[in-house]
């Protein structure tokens, strides 16, 4: 902790007006005191850093971080009322204030300080021996936006709305000039405030579509036709970063398609894109991996088309120890003889590591090492059942910022049941009474 920096922290022993010891309502073996044990054990330097409540400065002291990260598993305004009313919560909290609009606030302002705290969880984990990167499963699940499909624009009504939005501004602020003292002055600021987070919705989904016609006019270069086909390009205004996806259930819906990379049933990395399918991002999720841990994978499990030709060959010359089990691409079954002389003559050519990786996954081993892969569905399906199964934010830093918390609390709990198996196989064995 920072020095001078006053916080409210936990105070488990303290009798309150309703004669409860906190401390004596948990067991011992209870997770949360699991939870508070990983959090104390943490770097948490930064949170206390951007806390303005100082020795020789006035103020109300602030929350403990510790308290806050320790709560902080799915959606503020439930975790606001379990902090009232769950032991477990009560005691992690200790009597240290906790509302949704903190919390909130807490997960948007640190995102980039919670990935820093899985990274220092996960090379934890790695120098205790519960992790190792011999080998990485990567897969992406599509999870549902908090945006409606009503929202979804093209430019010209994206424009008319633009304009909508500026009037309704321009006019509540001469409201509020015209009638400065006026009693409804509050509900006419949260109209303001309101039509001005609008307007800077449109004017992100302005800029979003801007990258999409790009896009869309770079692809045309290659596929025409099928360019030509989808139409002018649309955007979500509600959370302009999302896109419509179609999910596992075969709807159709603004949804992220969320990257998860795991080793050895621990979260590595954990990222939400805005691409509809995998081809292409397995090697993005690698560097990360490499990146956060100080170590690329041995091995990199990935899905069809997840890595491409190039991908492959690029990890071969930056990480030449790290062997890549992705299937290939089926061929197709009606090609033409020249086709497939054409075919044979270019495979004759490729490059050393894309023939050893065709070899590899044409290989019994290869697919054994490969059907591994599904692992990861585990870890897809925890975070899932946790909450994480449609997003309550908007934007990709607030969205990205809930996968490392659902991240972090899934490797908290894995990590204590592999000690716990570690534990039990080292004990002794009870003999047996006569």
């Amino acid at each position: 902790m920072s020095d001078g920096v006053r916080v409210i922290g936990p105070d488990r022993a303290q009798l309150r007006w309703d004669m409860v010891d906190l401390d004596s309502q948990l067991p011992d073996d209870h997770r949360a005191r699991l939870v508070w044990a990983f959090v104390e054990g943490l770097d948490l330097r930064e949170f206390y850093d951007r806390i303005k409540a100082r020795d020789a400065v006035a103020g109300r002291p602030a929350t403990d971080p510790q308290v806050v990260l320790a709560v902080w598993l799915g959606s503020a305004r439930a975790i606001d009322r379990l902090c009232q009313q769950h032991t477990a919560y009560r005691w992690l909290c200790g009597g240290a204030p906790i509302n949704h609009d903190l919390l909130a606030e807490f997960r948007r302002e640190n995102g980039a300080l919670l990935d820093r705290l899985l990274s220092q969880s996960v090379t934890g984990l790695i120098a205790e021996g519960l992790i190792s990167l011999e080998e990485l499963a990567i897969d992406g699940t599509k999870v549902r936006a908090r945006a409606g499909r009503g929202t979804l624009c093209q430019r010209k009504r994206l424009e008319s709305l633009e304009q909508a939005v500026a009037e309704r501004v321009a006019a509540l602020k001469n409201e509020l000039d015209a009638d400065p003292g006026g009693a409804e002055r509050r509900r006419k600021q949260r109209a303001l405030h309101a039509a001005e987070e609008r307007a800077r919705r449109v004017k992100r989904a302005q800029e979003k579509l801007a990258e999409l016609v790009q896009e869309q006019a770079a692809r045309a270069k290659t596929h025409a036709k099928e360019e030509a086909e989808k139409g002018e390009p649309k955007v979500l205004v509600s959370d302009p970063e999302a896109r419509l996806m179609r999910l596992a259930d075969g709807a159709t819906a603004p949804a992220w398609n969320v990257q998860v990379a795991t080793a050895k049933g621990f979260i590595v990395a954990i990222d939400p894109t805005d691409r509809r399918k995998d081809s292409g991002l397995a090697p993005v999720v690698v560097e990360k991996v490499a990146e956060r841990c100080g170590q690329a994978p041995q091995r990199v499990l990935a899905d069809t088309t997840a890595m491409t030709q190039k991908d492959i060959v690029a990890l071969a010359e930056r990480y030449p120890a790290m062997t890549v089990y992705s299937p290939p691409p089926p061929d197709n079954p009606n090609a033409t003889a020249k086709s497939l002389c054409t075919r044979r003559w270019k495979r004759r050519h490729e490059p050393p590591a894309v023939m050893g990786w065709r070899a590899r996954m044409a290989s019994e081993e290869g697919q054994e090492v490969y059907r591994r892969r599904k692992l990861t569905e585990r870890a897809h399906a925890i975070i899932k059942n946790r909450g994480m199964f449609r997003f309550l934010v908007h934007g990709r830093d607030k969205v990205r910022a809930v996968c490392v918390l659902h991240a972090l609390a899934l490797n908290l709990s894995w990590a204590d049941t592999l000690r716990r198996r570690i534990a039990a196989a080292a004990a002794p064995a009870i003999p047996a009474t006569a």
